[in-house]
């Protein structure tokens, strides 16, 4: 407890800038493209609302793996939306200064978001897990009640995870600089920013990561590591392609979203120029909610059933309406 007595005195005066500016783009050459962001926003918004109105409306994807998607696609569509419109802000409008609320209230639905759609890939691969290895017991094993649970605890402690960590910033002074070299209020550069003891910050921020990615990450490795074994067991080879097909939209985004995310705290420092992060980093924000949607409709063949039902409904619909 010696370790967060610091950030709790009774009569500890606060110092708190007034505002922030987040400097991130500055200095970063060819930046006129980044425009292209709000295109990448738009697509992203429409296709994950359009999975999300498909497996509202098809009774047949009312199961326990879709539940879990059309949870990944409303996180991906409250991030996107929370992230994009204020960096769009950052970028059109420059040294734009942000009050330390809501800068701290940017920062905590980023995190939020960001780890949420870590341990939504958690949930895919519990279910790809125990479907593969355990298929007799997938019915008892994952039913609609556990899936929520599974969801409801993640976000619990992913809000928790988040309200701490930025409650800590708000126990710091603020007396120095107030520029932020990133694209968002970023908590590992906020609290270096501090000009008094930052230790239970410092301890957050190392730590922090490694819940959100690097602790479900081990857990994914290691449930396909399983899943693997289990196939190797199947005595044709048809059947273990046929198995192994339902995890290759799972396998596409965990890659998409944790590749940039390991090469960015893998080099992180000295190795990597701090543009390359910041663009890295902006860029794994904004395109896996773009590509999420289309990666699980082209993999998916009840979504492509339900859109082809939805459609030729519509097609009917309308034809009735002229008629």
């Amino acid at each position: 407890m010696e370790l967060f007595n610091s950030a709790f005195g009774e009569n500890t005066t606060f110092v708190h800038s007034a505002y922030f500016i987040i400097s991130g783009f500055i200095g970063i050459p060819d930046m006129k493209y980044y425009a292209s962001l709000f295109f990448v926003y738009i697509v992203s918004v429409l296709k994950n609302i359009t999975v999300m109105a498909v497996i509202c409306m098809d009774q047949k994807l009312r199961i326990p793996k879709y539940i879990d998607i059309f949870n990944l696609a409303f996180v991906d569509l409250i991030g996107s939306s929370a992230l994009v419109p204020k960096v769009l802000d950052i970028f059109f409008f420059f040294y734009h200064p942000y009050i330390l609320y809501d800068c701290l209230t940017f920062m905590f639905f980023c995190y939020s978001c960001l780890s949420m759609q870590s341990f939504n890939l958690v949930a895919l691969c519990y279910d790809r897990l125990i479907a593969i290895i355990f298929p007799l017991h997938y019915q008892a094993k994952v039913t609609h009640r556990f899936m929520f649970s599974l969801i409801a605890s993640f976000w619990l402690f992913n809000i928790t995870a988040a309200l701490i960590a930025v409650g800590f910033l708000t126990r710091l002074s603020y007396c120095k600089s107030v520029v932020i070299d990133s694209y968002f209020c970023d908590y590992s550069l906020m609290h270096t920013l501090a000009c008094n003891d930052r230790t239970p910050s410092l301890f957050i921020g190392r730590w922090f990561p490694v819940l959100i990615f690097w602790l479900p990450l081990v857990f994914i490795l290691l449930s396909y590591v399983c899943i693997g074994y289990a196939l190797f067991k199947v005595i044709t080879v048809q059947e273990s392609v046929k198995a192994f097909k339902t995890c290759t939209a799972h396998i596409l985004l965990v890659a998409i979203f944790y590749l940039p995310v390991m090469i960015t705290f893998t080099f992180s420092g000295a190795s990597i120029h701090p543009n390359a992060r910041i663009i890295n980093m902006s860029l794994t924000s904004v395109f896996p909610p773009m590509l999420n949607p289309i990666i699980y409709v082209l993999q998916t063949q009840e979504i492509i059933l339900s859109l082809k039902k939805i459609k030729n409904q519509f097609k009917f619909t309308v034809n009735k309406m002229i008629k």
